[in-house]
């Protein structure tokens, strides 16, 4: 997992209002961006590697058809 410095110098004080206010950034980024946000929280919040997403257990579903 790649590591993100810390840059005190990006941050501005604030009202919880002002702070809480996430979707007017993310919507001045690109889907592409946005994407690869959502891979690094993803592998943050479920602990494996960035680019390296766990695979699913196929083992556990079954086909069957409906009649």
């Amino acid at each position: 997992m790649s590591s993100y410095p810390l840059d005190r110098t990006a941050f501005k004080l604030q009202t919880a209002e002002e702070a809480s206010n996430h979707a007017a950034y993310y919507k001045t980024l690109t889907w592409q961006e946005r994407l690869r946000i959502a891979n690094y929280l993803n592998s943050v919040a479920y602990n494996y590697p960035e680019n390296e997403p766990p695979r699913m257990d196929k083992t556990v579903f079954k086909v069957r058809s409906r009649k």
